[in-house]
């Protein structure tokens, strides 16, 4: 069989006010365009799961506007896509049904609506996909594809994990690539769309299956930037200690997501900047306790930790690690005084990098349940809503048009060119003094 797996990619915003600032102010979108532009590890770890008798094309769809013809000799397509692109993944998905092509669907939005996917694809993968995928694969071969293939119900273990098919890639195309190295987050947050939807609890890879990856990828791309594709990277602190003096190594640069913990580690801190990560992403979610309680299902970890916020960037950023802070907008008992209480905080506390989006209620999320209940959902239905710059529900404490209004404003004082610059001169500042420092005792020794 020759099999298509197709990725939609590229970001999307309905608000045409937003779009437009986002393509004008440096740093607005950067991030969610970051992720948009990143490879489908996904699909790239069922390519590899493929059997070596099938041909396997890997393909990303930006704007299935932009397809002049759907190609008609792939006999089975997969396609994976998040919600606000469903609604072109079902549209190309009932194209190439209409040729005869079967199609299979995936990926959180799959799992979290399979009715509502059934109607557009001959199968579903639910969950993750590796425990399932070689049975699918068998079944197309055979003509008999089965409606679901529900990977919750098989236990797998990341120590299986195949080395993704990094070599399917045009590697030129990317900035950085992406390697997991766990998946699921303990803390469970009431607004999260991420890998915990496919899995329950914590898993986490071998750390040489890891390095096996790293290493697939430098023979591709000898310097590249590596993004740890984990919820939570630092969960386990003794895992990293372990994995990063390999790393280093390696002389790549990497980036993770995070939570505040890191700071806490000293040692940890420094093996992180000794072994190549540039940046971490922390969801710090609001600039002042409130809107934080609760925000957690289990343990109310971050409101515990607000007071330790600034102290916790200074620790991190001292090692010339940057922090891109991460924050929710429109969170209950949020008012519109919280978009300069953003501000203020990002002036205060140093933060080099800064990530604002709109509280987003994703579908299969307990947020989404929460505000269904409540009658707060402005749209329902309407994913190419879920874009996290968009507005689709009725805050608690605030209008609809104080919250678009005051996140646009919010928007253009961030990453407009003043505070730009004044956040990248800081920091620069940093790593000068860091520098200077690790010159003294050369110097010293000299003398």
């Amino acid at each position: 069989m020759r099999i298509a797996l197709i990725a939609m990619s590229g970001i999307r915003v309905v608000d045409t006010e937003l779009l437009e600032m986002g393509l004008t102010l440096p740093g607005f979108v950067e991030r969610s365009k970051t992720i948009a532009s990143l490879p489908s590890l996904g699909l790239l770890t069922l390519a590899a799961l493929t059997p070596e008798e099938h041909e396997v094309d890997y393909i990303e769809v930006e704007d299935i506007r932009h397809l002049d013809h759907l190609p008609s000799d792939f006999d089975l397509v997969g396609i994976s896509s998040f919600s606000a692109q469903i609604g072109e993944a079902y549209a190309l998905a009932d194209g190439f049904r209409a040729m005869g092509t079967p199609v299979v669907l995936g990926g959180l939005h799959v799992t979290s609506l399979p009715a509502e996917a059934m109607l557009h694809s001959d199968a579903i993968v639910i969950g993750e996909g590796e425990p399932v995928w070689a049975e699918l694969v068998r079944d197309a071969a055979n003509g008999t594809l089965k409606p679901v293939y529900d990977g919750r119900t098989c236990a797998y273990d990341l120590e299986d994990a195949p080395l993704p098919a990094y070599d399917l890639l045009d590697i030129e195309r990317y900035n950085r690539l992406t390697v997991q190295t766990s998946r699921g987050c303990p803390h469970r947050c009431e607004f999260c769309a991420s890998s915990i939807l496919l899995t329950e609890g914590y898993k986490q890879k071998p750390i040489d299956l890891v390095l096996r990856e790293i290493d697939a990828i430098k023979a591709l791309w000898k310097h590249p930037f590596i993004e740890f594709a984990d919820d939570n990277a630092f969960v386990n602190h003794r895992y990293w200690k372990t994995l990063l003096p390999q790393l280093a190594e390696r002389h790549v640069r990497w980036f993770a997501e995070t939570d505040l913990s890191v700071a806490k580690d000293p040692e940890l801190l420094d093996m992180m900047r000794e072994s190549g990560c540039a940046q971490v992403l922390i969801g710090l979610e609001s600039p002042v306790p409130t809107g934080l309680d609760g925000l957690e299902l289990h343990n109310n970890w971050k409101r515990k930790r607000y007071d330790e916020y600034r102290s916790a960037i200074d620790a991190i950023q001292s090692r010339g690690i940057s922090v891109n802070g991460c924050f929710v907008l429109g969170l209950d008992g949020h008012t519109a005084d919280v978009f300069d209480e953003v501000i203020d905080f990002v002036q205060e506390s140093g933060l080099l990098e800064v990530q604002v989006t709109i509280l987003t209620p994703f579908p299969g999320t307990p947020l989404y349940d929460r505000l269904s209940r409540e009658g707060r959902l402005l749209y329902p239905g309407e994913w190419n809503r879920c874009t996290l710059f968009d507005l689709n529900f009725q805050p608690s404490d605030m209008s609809v048009e104080e919250l678009q209004h005051g996140f646009r404003r919010m928007a253009s004082v961030l990453y407009g060119d003043e505070m730009t610059a004044e956040r990248r001169a800081r920091f620069k500042s940093i790593l000068r003094s860091i520098q200077t420092e690790r010159a003294a005792p050369a110097l010293g020794g000299v003398a």
